[in-house]
């Protein structure tokens, strides 16, 4: 296949990219805006490959967006806003690319024909949850900007197939980890302030409750849903390793030789979800199974931002973590 591969300069698409490159003998574009996030050095070894191209382009430009799309027989679309934090402060530009830009996509992909179309979401879609996990079919009930702007692209992206027939399906992950994640998340910034011997800010108590999954992990799911999916359905990926906010750091700090007296207690977040869960048995049937466990996936991912500090000491600078 050719894929068009939206936001891959950043954490997740970017691996998935790698992945395709060694594992298919797809051709890939890289749609990408190049925001914040997204960093040429993360796809530097990508671009230097003959089946990939990079195309800088924001996804809401129809312009850009019909002239990398043409040719293309399927699109997986990972580029969106993400930090929750960042989208208390500032919702709109949560809701221009989440919504309007995978309306773009949409539209575009409707005009030239694309054949599969995944659309890359989240668990934080469906809200907290008490007890159990959330399926598919559960009430979406985002408390946040983020989730609640993803909440509205996941409806846009499948009402292009009630409506249009478009095929697409939608993918709701929870947490990921591991290699190129931008330092602004939990655990490559409490890593990185360890091992470089700072504090980490650790929210309220620190029960909030995440499923974490390996993004290698999320991605051969992902990837399953492209080929093998059903149009117009939902299929939720998790991994399975619920951990509170509290034990991962304790974890973290294990890790990185560090004790204690590294965690700084802050004032919890405004809107702070207590728990996600998320089942993931329709996935699972098309015959994904996750090849990490968290021991292992986080032992590998501190070593890697212990070996790579060329890679997030300038973004840290820059942003000034």
């Amino acid at each position: 296949m050719k894929l068009l591969v939206t936001g891959a300069a950043g954490f997740i698409g970017s691996n998935y990219v790698r992945w395709l490159l060694a594992n298919s003998d797809d051709e890939v574009t890289i749609l990408d805006a190049l925001t914040y996030a997204g960093n040429m050095e993360t796809i530097r070894d990508l671009v230097d490959d003959r089946r990939c191209t990079f195309v800088h382009g924001d996804i809401c430009d129809q312009d850009i967006v019909l002239a990398s799309m043409e040719g293309h027989d399927g699109v997986v679309h990972f580029a969106a806003e993400t930090h929750v934090d960042r989208s208390i402060k500032d919702g709109y530009s949560f809701v221009r690319t989440n919504c309007f830009g995978t309306n773009v996509l949409c539209d575009i992909a409707l005009r030239v024909g694309i054949q599969r179309f995944v659309h890359i979401s989240t668990d934080e879609v469906y809200g907290s949850i008490d007890e159990g996990s959330f399926s598919e079919g559960d009430k979406l009930t985002p408390r946040s900007p983020y989730s609640a702007a993803k909440a509205g692209s996941d409806l846009i992206a499948l009402s292009y197939f009630t409506t249009h027939g478009l095929p697409v399906m939608v993918t709701r992950c929870s947490n990921n980890y591991g290699p190129y994640q931008f330092p602004e998340k939990v655990i490559p910034l409490f890593t990185t302030n360890l091992l470089d011997g700072a504090k980490v800010p650790l929210y309220g108590d620190g029960g909030n409750v995440r499923d974490w999954i390996h993004v290698h992990d999320h991605n051969t799911a992902a990837d399953l849903v492209l080929r093998h999916g059903t149009p117009g359905e939902v299929y939720n990926i998790g991994g399975g390793n619920e951990l509170t906010n509290k034990e991962l750091t304790y974890r973290l700090l294990a890790l990185t030789g560090r004790d204690e007296a590294f965690i700084q207690p802050v004032e919890d977040r405004k809107g702070h979800d207590r728990r996600y869960s998320i089942t993931h048995e329709k996935v699972t049937a098309l015959g994904w199974k996750a090849e990490h466990s968290l021991e292992d996936g986080l032992a590998a991912t501190v070593e890697w931002y212990r070996d790579n500090r060329w890679w997030w000491e300038p973004l840290k600078a820059r942003a000034a973590f």
